[in-house]
């Protein structure tokens, strides 16, 4: 089949998406204090996803079978950004929602 790392990143995406706005209703995704929190996270895991998949001497390596091959900036795949989202997103929404006292 192959792209399974793409296919998989892409499902949580859409997975995550659509649990916060048809279960959970947290309303994350609408408040700039989210956007600004996936800011933050991003400008700490661009040096060290970078530093990790670094053209020369990766310390992680992927199947070019198993992903997209767009890697951004400093080969980054960008597989990992898609990952990155859905599990900070999903961890705010249900943090977001317990703070509230509901349950899931």
């Amino acid at each position: 089949m192959g792209r399974e790392y793409l296919v998989a990143a892409v499902a949580s995406v859409v997975l995550v998406v659509g649990f916060e706005v048809a279960v959970l209703r947290s309303g994350v995704l609408r408040r700039p204090a989210y956007w600004l929190t996936m800011a933050i996270v991003l400008a700490f895991q661009v040096p060290v996803d970078g530093w990790l998949t670094k053209p020369g001497a990766p310390v992680v390596r992927y199947a070019e079978w198993a992903i997209s091959g767009v890697r951004i900036p400093w080969d980054i795949p960008v597989e990992d950004f898609l990952f990155g989202f859905s599990m900070v997103t999903l961890t705010l929404a249900l943090w977001e929602r317990a703070r509230r006292g509901e349950a899931v």
